[in-house]
């Protein structure tokens, strides 16, 4: 358990790196080459990339071998794997395996996905709502907390006075 912390990122923020022809990456967490995105010192050590290929052009990046990594198709169709799978289009999530590079090829009209990877926490899941715990029992807490309006909690929050 952390403070809970915000980060407000504008658009203006977000650098764009282009590590090859065809291919262009918002850098919102992480690095591409020497670009690295605003949004840092995250638990997880986290990549998020907004990347977009133009027709038919190849992304090879690298990623952390023990590392989950996912790809979220936002509009075009791709494929992301060198296997013969067909190619993903939008609203779809590519999954990848164990590994320390991607590889995405775009289709005749390009591709745009969201490229997200972090380091697994390898903790327990309990999951209600927008409410996210290790079991039933942190969630059943949270809830009651959250009813009374104590859920959230900061060192750094000041004392009622009076």
């Amino acid at each position: 358990m952390m403070d809970p912390r915000y980060r407000d990122v504008k658009a203006s923020m977000i650098p764009v790196a282009t590590p090859s022809k065809g291919v262009k990456a918002k850098v919102i967490c992480g690095k591409v080459g020497s670009v690295e995105g605003p949004v840092r010192d995250i638990v997880i050590d986290p990549e998020y990339l907004d990347v977009t290929l133009a027709p038919s052009a190849l992304l090879s990046h690298a990623v952390q071998k023990e590392h989950t990594v996912f790809a979220y198709v936002v509009e075009g169709l791709g494929k992301f794997d060198e296997t013969e799978r067909d190619p993903i289009g939008a609203e779809n999530v590519a999954l990848f395996g164990k590994g320390d590079e991607v590889k995405v090829a775009a289709g005749d009209k390009g591709v745009r996905f969201l490229l997200v990877s972090g380091r697994p926490l390898g903790e327990p899941v309990a999951w209600y709502g927008p409410i996210v715990m290790n079991t039933r029992e942190e969630l059943r807490i949270a809830f009651e907390e959250y009813e009374k309006g104590t859920f959230i909690k900061s060192e750094k929050q000041s004392k009622p006075t009076g």
